[in-house]
């Protein structure tokens, strides 16, 4: 089934006897700022028009950077780019919506599917068997979600019967950059010789500029504390070996 989302009326119909609308649509990332919002709205005026409760996939760019790790899903969001700043205004359009809400908060992704730094900037060099670059501090220990785990704490989420108007981490595995680099090369057969993360200036030349502001995520540990999700809604985290083995199969 096809619908425009920022089409209330035409996603309302689609919605017709739904008990749960999951809002997972995507935006293009630098038009996150004045994209995401029609969509955002359009879903939850449809969720509002049919009754059903309204579960919003987003992520950990709320939190801003003096976010102390582990985060928790129920720390305050202080937002410093002005992705996170979108992010953090869709969950508080979609927590005044007059149906329940629920935001599904997760890392980087690996899997199925999975469109991320590590699989748009490392990836395609490990498979190559050239130097690996990325960003930010390599030896960092960072959250990396699965995307198999999302549609699981998604599913689970909808049926929760606690209070509504929060949010929860997807259950997730932490390894630094180097680690996950070097478990992909290993699984693939290879030995990475060389890791290099790109300066401010490299990736400027390179044209990453909508990364340059999030790089803050990776310069030091990030860590999700999902501990209600697995207690609550009763999921867990996948290992980090089924994480890569189901991404590699998109790329291989």
């Amino acid at each position: 089934i096809q619908a425009d989302a920022t089409d209330a009326s035409a996603l309302s119909r689609v919605c017709r006897g739904a008990d749960a609308v999951f809002m997972c649509a995507m935006a293009t990332y630098h038009r996150w700022p004045t994209d995401f919002f029609p969509i955002l709205d359009g879903t939850v005026r449809a969720a509002e028009a049919v009754g059903a409760r309204l579960i919003v996939l987003g992520n950990l760019y709320g939190y801003g950077k003096n976010g102390e790790s582990p985060l928790r899903s129920d720390m305050p969001l202080d937002p410093n780019s002005k992705k996170g700043t979108a992010r953090t205004i869709m969950w508080q359009r979609a927590a005044r919506a007059s149906v329940p809400a629920i935001e599904i908060r997760s890392s980087d992704y690996l899997g199925h599917g999975a469109i991320s730094y590590f699989s748009l900037i490392a990836l395609p060099s490990i498979i190559e068997d050239q130097p690996v670059a990325f960003i930010g501090d390599l030896d960092a220990t960072h959250a990396w979600t699965f995307t198999k785990d999302v549609a699981r704490t998604l599913v689970a989420a909808s049926r929760y019967t606690g209070e509504w108007g929060r949010a929860f981490h997807v259950p997730s595995q932490h390894a630094s950059p180097n680690e996950l680099i070097r478990k992909t090369a290993a699984m693939l057969g290879r030995d990475i010789a060389e890791t290099h993360s790109y300066s401010i200036p490299e990736m400027e030349a390179l044209g990453m500029h909508e990364l340059i502001e999030m790089t803050y995520l990776f310069e030091s540990p990030l860590l999700v504390d999902s501990s209600d999700a697995e207690t609550l809604l009763g999921v867990k985290a996948s290992s980090l070996e089924e994480m890569i083995a189901d991404t590699l199969r998109d790329h291989l």
